[in-house]
């Protein structure tokens, strides 16, 4: 009789967590205007139709709820809350439901931040990086380059978009250039071959791929990921088979 009754109160505790967790999220507050924002801000999100830019909003809402975006040193306001989910949401937006088991935060820096922390991968003058060993869990971004990979419309760079792929890179365990959560596994050897094809193209001096997609192939798959997102058009045209290998994995056409 005692071992049914202390069954039935962790149950009843599980329920009270699991409903405290659901209030909690429906307490943080959202900006009123934010479908206004992702309007004049996010090129990707103006050029859905009306079911996907509301399918968006609610990722970028499920995404504000499950993560904490602090600012470190400096101020950040819902533009730059939004910006950051945007960056979740956009890689993922093939892949309904998906969720950010690996992140927990996202710390916003003034400026480019120094080297003293543990990371995956390379990083670019630190404007942003994925955090491993005691800052597992944790992304790092410069503000200015969160916002300036949504600002600039012309270029092919989103620093944002750059540390989730990784971190969509590290979802497996490994940053390693090989997304196994999102590409088909006959895709693999393919997708390795285009890689260092492209790589040799990059250090040949002929790409318009960014020269830090010749670092390595996981730093490749991170840039070939921002020129996907950011122009598409260009992409299809210049790398007509790196898109397609692209829209396999990220399944979707931007």
């Amino acid at each position: 009789m005692f071992g049914i009754l202390f069954f039935l109160a962790v149950i009843a505790g599980w329920l009270l967590w699991r409903n405290r967790q659901k209030t909690v999220l429906r307490e943080i507050p959202l900006p009123a205007d934010y479908n206004d924002i992702l309007e004049k801000e996010v090129a990707y999100f103006r050029k859905l139709n009306n079911e996907e830019k509301k399918r968006f909003e609610a990722d970028v809402i499920a995404f504000l709820q499950q993560t904490r975006i602090e600012g470190i040193g400096t101020h950040i306001d819902d533009t730059d809350r939004l910006l950051v989910a945007s960056s979740a949401v956009i890689p993922v937006f093939g892949f309904p439901e998906w969720t950010y088991n690996n992140l927990s935060d996202v710390l916003i820096y003034d400026d480019h931040f120094n080297g003293e922390f543990s990371v995956e991968g390379q990083n670019r003058q630190f404007m942003g990086m994925v955090g491993s060993g005691y800052m597992n869990g944790k992304m790092l971004l410069s503000k200015p380059a969160l916002r300036e990979g949504f600002s600039n419309k012309t270029d092919k760079n989103n620093t944002a978009i750059h540390e989730f792929v990784h971190l969509l890179d590290k979802y497996d365990g490994a940053i390693d250039g090989i997304p196994e959560a999102l590409v088909d596994k006959q895709f693999v050897i393919p997708w390795l071959d285009l890689v260092h094809q492209k790589m040799k193209d990059i250090l040949a001096g002929k790409s318009d791929i960014n020269p830090y997609g010749a670092t390595d192939k996981t730093e490749f798959f991170a840039v070939a990921a921002e020129y996907f997102f950011e122009r598409p058009d260009l992409l299809k045209i210049k790398h007509p088979q790196l898109f397609e290998m692209l829209e396999k994995i990220f399944k979707q056409d931007p």
